[in-house]
């Protein structure tokens, strides 16, 4: 049993993918990613930055040590710069160029929103099949009667095919409004501290 707070949202109803995504280890090592995407773009743009050093920040990718950030985050009191330290321990080549001129936003903000529009992929996914089973359902068992209800009080009669309908129906909506939101769901870019671009 956890001393933590869990959620039933998690531990209850989360398949493996979704919790996998919105895990400690998805949301570090897409901070991870952002800085080697970061250092390609500034290394494009003229700074001092070596492929040799990319590859090897690319190379530690994966190889988190939680106890060694955890060290760090007792030192710094400060979760962005512990991560650095100990990406920096896993690529010391590559060390002086990890985030370079960039603000914690760009990483954390960012990361988020990856995380977000990763769990929206898999949910877009899951909404077709499930509109496609009641879809089958409601056509399957469109004669069949039951009892209907309105404010939770028995009604008049009608098909089971027609009130699996009616879910149907709002499935599609969220999966309209699933689609407009990934349709217009924008990064926030790269800022430098307090967002004033000054450091760039």
């Amino acid at each position: 049993m956890s001393l933590f707070y869990e959620s039933p949202l998690t531990t209850r109803y989360a398949s493996s993918e979704m919790k996998e995504t919105f895990s400690s280890v998805f949301k570090y090592r897409t901070w991870r990613k952002l800085w080697v995407a970061l250092a390609e773009a500034q290394k494009e743009l003229g700074l001092p930055i070596t492929d040799s050093q990319i590859n090897e920040m690319r190379s530690a990718v994966d190889q988190i040590d939680f106890d060694k950030v955890r060290t760090y985050e007792k030192e710094t009191r400060h979760e962005v710069m512990a991560h650095i330290h100990a990406f920096g321990d896993a690529c010391p080549q590559a060390r002086g160029v990890i985030h370079m001129g960039a603000t914690s936003s760009y990483v954390m903000d960012n990361g988020d929103l990856i995380a977000l529009k990763t769990g929206m992929k898999l949910l877009k996914g899951k909404l077709i099949l499930l509109i496609e089973k009641l879809n089958h359902l409601s056509l399957e068992q469109s004669n069949t009667p039951c009892l209907g209800y309105t404010h939770l009080q028995p009604a008049q009669a009608t098909t089971f095919g027609k009130r699996s309908s009616l879910w149907l129906q709002d499935f599609l909506t969220d999966f309209k409004d699933l689609l407009a939101i990934r349709e217009d769901f924008p990064f926030l870019g790269c800022k430098g501290a307090i967002g004033s671009q000054g450091s760039f």
